[in-house]
């Protein structure tokens, strides 16, 4: 099962990643991961825009175009044979001289590697975490970097009480996301997201969502959680029911995960 690597696919044993490449000495870099569908990658090139985006943000160049990225994803889900499951397209700086300032030029990294397997969809436990919060106020809020542990630390606090995820705050208090997804909460029969300005991810599934009008955002404190009709969570590889928010059982209503779902697995014309 090989991977693709700087434009050529390799046996993953044999890829050789720098000691001084700035993604592992800074997590200076870049991801996306895309849902693989019966064979088939989902919004793949909302995901490339994504991955420009956030890589002209950090000023990594992209030495490669849509068309070759996609004939990249499409071999390592060959190579597979993964139906269901994700590919992740990793892109660092590269190797750079020992120092926090980013050198003049440079030799980027791009690694697209498939994981073969459904991702779950089964209900998720949360918590509010404590540990940390969500910097709104920094442009890596907006992109998708290669740095999470903010999200590490909130999720080991999440599995330190028992549950699987947590949301986060931002520093106003208000709620950005969860570890890795959109959170939606139902008010009055409406959808609702937190705001970009309060420290959301601009995720895929998100931005589908609310093209479709399914979904408005919003101002969310946390104290409000309480009386939703329900709550979910929503990225790239589907729409998950919360089961409970710090042990308080949540509204499950799957009719809204199956018609929300049904969205996702569409490609827009």
């Amino acid at each position: 099962m090989r991977i693709w690597h700087d434009g050529v696919l390799v046996d993953p044993a044999l890829v050789r990643i720098a000691p001084d490449d700035r993604g592992f000495t800074f997590g200076d870099g870049v991801f996306e991961t895309i849902r693989v569908l019966d064979g088939r990658p989902m919004h793949a090139g909302r995901h490339f825009g994504r991955l420009r985006q956030g890589a002209g943000l950090l000023g990594i160049p992209v030495a490669f175009d849509d068309r070759v990225l996609l004939e990249a994803v499409l071999a390592v889900i060959a190579e597979t044979g993964t139906r269901q499951g994700s590919v992740r397209v990793t892109l660092s700086r590269g190797p750079a001289p020992r120092g926090i300032a980013t050198p003049p030029s440079v030799t980027p990294t791009l690694l697209v590697a498939a994981q073969d397997g459904a991702v779950s969809q089964a209900p998720v436990r949360l918590i509010v975490a404590r540990t940390t919060r969500r910097n709104e106020f920094s442009p890596l809020s907006t992109i998708k970097c290669a740095n999470y542990l903010d999200s590490v630390l909130a999720r080991r606090e999440a599995e330190a009480k028992g549950m699987d995820d947590a949301l986060l705050l931002n520093t106003a208090g208000l709620v950005a996301e969860s570890t890795t997804a959109t959170l939606l909460a139902r008010f009055d029969g409406r959808l609702r997201t937190p705001r970009l300005v309060d420290g959301a991810l601009p995720g895929i599934a998100r931005g589908l969502l609310l093209e479709t009008g399914l979904v408005s955002e919003c101002r969310i404190a946390p104290d409000r959680l309480a009386h939703a009709e329900t709550l979910l969570l929503c990225n790239s590889l589907g729409v998950r029911q919360v089961a409970s928010l710090d042990r308080s059982p949540v509204p499950a209503l799957p009719d809204l995960v199956a018609r929300l779902s049904a969205v996702l697995e569409t490609e827009p014309p």
